[in-house]
């Protein structure tokens, strides 16, 4: 059996969560940017799927593949980080620094890659700026708008609901970094992860990556969007609200429910033994989770 125990999870939950932290900048600028370069492929996928079937649950079925490329190659996906660090914090393995440092640098190669990609995919389905015909393109302005004009339209209240769809969305999102924990085997940990990605996908949730690529691509082919439009009415409160989801929602929330009033800490011998018995002991947990990143 390749089912790993819940306890075994959290045990890995802050063990990878202090790797993480720990990992230079090099690393966790070059894992980011080929982490948000991955995600805008799975994203643009996605929408080709959509627009050929019209079918939107089309491109939540495919847009996990993406997902799954990045944890299995130990990539940094800051959305999975927010749940995954703080445990470290809060077990004192790592100081708060050094998990707002994670989170920069890793940010910052998000940016990058998803930039990147933006340029490129741009430039293919524009026919280096000649053909503007391609659906995908007023798909791209589309959406960029939306996410950010059609919050403005509403004040106060759009904040408010960007922030809301940003914690519904990083609660599933840092779920899916969480459940490829819950299997020893490739196959196990990508049907694991896929099915809360999908969830997310399905359901036109905020994520803080995919618009890293998906409004500066509109912006990039003619959307009216600003970039005090994209920060203010998207990207900041979509990071604080995935943040919100993954720490609170996910990591938090799952330490919880398998700790609050137990005596057994995730680092009693207890725990270490029944790692043990299940082939997963503590000091090699990492490498077998398939999620070092």
């Amino acid at each position: 059996m390749d089912f790993v125990k819940p306890a075994e999870v959290l045990q890995a939950m802050v063990d990878v969560g202090e790797h993480k932290a720990k990992m230079n900048r090099v690393q966790m600028l070059i894992r980011g940017f080929l982490a948000g370069a991955i995600l805008a492929f799975a994203t643009t996928l996605a929408y080709t799927a959509v627009s050929q079937t019209s079918l939107g649950l089309a491109g939540a079925l495919i847009f996990p593949a993406g997902f799954a490329i990045i944890i299995l190659l130990g990539l940094e996906l800051v959305t999975g980080n927010f749940a995954l660090i703080p445990l470290a914090v809060m077990k004192r393995r790592v100081k708060l620094i050094d998990m707002l440092r994670n989170y920069f640098w890793v940010i910052i190669g998000h940016l990058i890659g998803c930039a990147f990609y933006a340029l490129l995919y741009g430039l293919t389905i524009t026919k280096m700026g000649t053909d503007m015909s391609n659906p995908l393109v007023q798909t791209l302005i589309q959406t960029s708008e939306t996410k950010t004009l059609g919050y403005q339209h509403l004040g106060g209240a759009g904040i408010v609901l960007v922030i809301i769809k940003a914690i519904l969305c990083n609660w599933m999102v840092a779920l899916g970094a969480v459940m490829a924990m819950t299997s020893t085997s490739t196959l196990g940990k990508i049907v694991a992860m896929w099915l809360p990605i999908t969830i997310f996908f399905a359901q036109g949730f905020e994520h803080a990556v995919v618009n890293m690529f998906v409004i500066p691509a509109g912006m990039m082919l003619g959307a009216h969007v600003t970039i005090t439009d994209w920060l203010l009415w998207n990207q900041i409160p979509v990071l604080a609200g995935n943040f919100l989801g993954g720490a609170v929602f996910t990591g938090l929330g799952l330490y919880f429910a398998h700790h609050w009033g137990s005596s057994l800490k995730l680092s009693s011998p207890l725990a270490t033994i029944q790692g043990g018995r299940s082939g997963l002991t503590a000091p090699n947990t990492t490498s077998k989770w398939g999620t070092r990143s």
